[in-house]
């Protein structure tokens, strides 16, 4: 319980996201955001409301995250406020401080593998890093980072 209690608060993002996904591409997009982060149930739950100002039109997106009691595992689901679909949930959690999360989804059409890593947590940084895989896991592409500096 609790795994998420290191992002409570409020803070600055900063978000570098490829433009182009799965195509040998390092056309990379660097902007600004927000994030404000509580826990629910206890440290069982966790919920994330984020702005997001990416040069193509700002928006809003959401997370919420979910501890399984019996297993200790987490789901955690991202909601993009531009559309109405919800992501399938990435699952996993988190061993000597760093938290990888896995799912499978699709791609433009293309079954992909979906990572998240949560590293380099402090009480005032924390870094969140999203991959996609097309060959089971064995290779993986880096798509978007997101960097939160704590608002004090």
């Amino acid at each position: 319980m609790g795994d998420f209690s290191f992002q409570t608060g409020d803070w600055r993002v900063r978000h570098r996201k490829l433009l182009t996904r799965l195509a040998d591409a390092a056309d990379w997009v660097e902007f600004s955001g927000t994030c404000r982060a509580f826990e629910i149930l206890a440290g069982e739950g966790n919920v994330e409301d984020q702005f997001l100002d990416d040069p193509s039109g700002g928006y809003r997106a959401a997370t919420f995250r979910r501890r399984d009691p019996q297993t200790g595992e987490w789901s955690i689901w991202w909601h993009d406020g531009r559309s109405g679909h919800l992501d399938p949930p990435v699952r996993g959690g988190f061993e000597n401080g760093v938290g990888t999360f896995f799912a499978e989804d699709r791609f433009e059409g293309r079954p992909i593998q979906v990572r998240f890593i949560w590293s380099e947590m402090t009480s005032t940084h924390a870094r969140w890093d999203q991959a996609f895989s097309i060959d089971g896991g064995a290779t993986w592409e880096v798509n978007w980072i997101m960097a939160f500096e704590r608002v004090l």
